[in-house]
């Protein structure tokens, strides 16, 4: 039992958020480069760095320069096992990065300091505070010319609804940018070099008041930070772990990932004050990390991450006990025991098959077809972990196959890439014709890729104009669900899992059908239900 809680005590696991090219994949690279996993670091967009990001291992994510799905990133730092996910910024694939926040035990906010808070950051915190999850937040790019960093603060406090606690201070920006003033280790941090893709050096100066600092930094800008320093002292609250583990205060760093400054002084911090793997409320009770009995649950599955190999893994986050290798588990929903024999691990963009995984780690599975998100893993037990979300979609199309010869390979591929919720497969009852459901159209795009180079289907798509699917709820036998069908033929079908969806075209008939059919309950699926 001790052994489990020695390993529990070293683990992390987190997510990165934030909105789209604030710098999230560029600062997991430095993470990674911070932690020894990687000796040179890539960058999502740079002409100067001919190297692509680890975390963006799909070939559209390179095209693009930005992230489409969830990448899973583990590494060993001052005797800790770090296990980062870097979910997509892009509002169109907010599913998957809402998911992956119920598989994270606490977050790193990256915020532009040109920009400030942007649209897509307000929405993810909104999730990370409805679910009381700590929050770090990392002010990035201040090699740019940017907002005031007490501006930012007030504006990170104002839009975000955050309590903020600055522990790291900028000197300088743009170009006049000189390093940190690491607040939590109370020294500053100056970076002689620009090696943007490995570390360089750094001088320490441990007290404040030192005369050498003005040397170096000028006498103007050490009086600056001097004053600076007092005024954090006398407006913003002093750090606090249990306000932070609560989720009521969040500590605010400032550096640039791209150039290194900043980083280390964040994961330091970090590996200091970060919650170790965090209890987890199932369907019957809380389930607690040091228990002996495994559980653990899917909060992602990934089709083709190796092209060679043309795999599939359900990644699955560790909640109780100890992950072995060739062990049977259950798989609560479908009620059978299932061994695997190479369960990977990930460290930077490499996998590994482990012998055994403890809470907080991330396990990937190869899965044939079994697994559906949301699903949960015991050692026997019959309990399902809660608050996977699903959502209605927005966007809806017809899909159509381009090339007849291929009908199998398209059938296939869409089956595969609903699995892994890139978006939701809805065919008429009426004719049978298939309609897919996403949250953001930039899915549609990733989807037609992605049939075409991993599974050699081409498709094309015709607009359809829906407000809603809603998942229906009712006595079937009964006259009144009768009637509803036969009014609403047109509009019904059924989704992957055989569940019957009403295709709403706009809130008002939605609102009409409610009124007209009381007991025909209409969902708009906030979590994938086991059937």
């Amino acid at each position: 039992m001790s052994d489990l809680i020695k390993e529990i005590q070293k683990r992390k696991t987190f997510g990165i958020i934030s909105h789209p090219d604030a710098g999230k994949t560029t600062l997991t690279e430095k993470l990674l480069l911070f932690g020894g996993a990687i000796q040179e670091a890539g960058a999502v967009k740079s002409n100067k760095i001919k190297k692509g990001a680890t975390s963006d291992f799909m070939e559209i994510e390179r095209q693009r320069g930005i992230s489409v799905a969830t990448s899973v990133l583990a590494f060993e730092y001052r005797d800790h096992k770090i296990n980062i996910l870097d979910t997509p910024g892009h509002k169109d694939f907010a599913e998957d990065t809402y998911r992956t926040l119920t598989a994270v035990d606490s977050v790193i906010v990256v915020i532009d300091v040109a920009k400030g808070v942007e649209e897509q950051t307000e929405k993810l915190v909104q999730v990370c505070r409805m679910r009381n999850i700590p929050m770090l937040v990392f002010i990035n790019k201040l090699d740019r010319e940017g907002k005031d960093a007490f501006d930012l603060l007030d504006e990170v406090e104002q839009k975000l609804g955050l309590t903020v606690c600055p522990l790291s201070l900028p000197i300088g920006m743009g170009s006049d940018f000189q390093g940190i003033y690491n607040i939590w280790e109370n020294n500053i941090q100056l970076f002689l070099e620009e090696k943007k893709q490995k570390v360089g050096d750094s001088i320490k100066f441990d007290d404040i008041n030192d005369p050498s600092i003005d040397e170096v930094i000028g006498e103007k800008a050490a009086n600056t930070l001097r004053e600076e320093l007092d005024l954090i002292q006398s407006v913003y609250p002093e750090f606090n772990r249990e306000d932070y583990m609560k989720g009521n205060l969040q500590p605010v760093f400032f550096g640039s990932a791209l150039n290194n400054f900043g980083v280390r002084e964040l994961l330091d911090a970090f590996i200091d004050i970060a919650p170790m793997p965090q209890p987890k409320e199932s369907d019957t009770r809380l389930v607690k990390p040091e228990e002996n009995a495994f559980t653990g649950f899917v909060f992602k599955i990934h089709a083709n991450m190796d092209p060679k190999h043309r795999d599939r893994l359900a990644f699955v986050k560790i909640v109780s006990g100890t992950f072995k290798r060739n062990e049977n588990y259950l798989l609560v929903r479908e009620g059978k025991k299932m061994k695997f024999s190479s369960p990977n691990a990930f460290f930077a963009d490499k996998k590994e098959v482990v012998e055994e995984s403890f809470p907080g780690d991330i396990v990937g599975l190869h899965d044939t077809g079994s697994f559906r998100i949301g699903d949960t893993l015991t050692a026997g037990e019959k309990l399902s972990f809660k608050g996977i979300p699903s959502f209605s979609p927005e966007h809806f199309r017809y899909i159509n196959n381009s090339d007849p010869l291929k009908a199998k390979q398209l059938a296939k591929g869409i089956d595969q890439l609903m699995d892994e919720g890139v978006a939701q497969l809805f065919t008429l009852e009426m004719n049978g014709r298939k309609i897919i459901g996403t949250v953001g159209a930039l899915q549609y795009e990733v989807i037609q890729y992605r049939l075409e180079h991993e599974y050699g289907a081409k498709c094309t798509y015709e607009p359809l104009s829906m407000h809603k699917a809603c998942w229906v709820e009712a006595d079937e036998k009964s006259e009144e669900f009768k009637e509803f069908a036969r009014l609403k033929q047109r509009f019904l079908a059924r989704d992957k899992y055989n569940q019957l969806v009403f295709l709403a075209d706009s809130s008002f008939t939605i609102h009409m059908t409610q009124e007209k059919f009381p007991n025909v309950k209409l969902h708009f699926i906030s979590e994938f239900r086991d059937n």
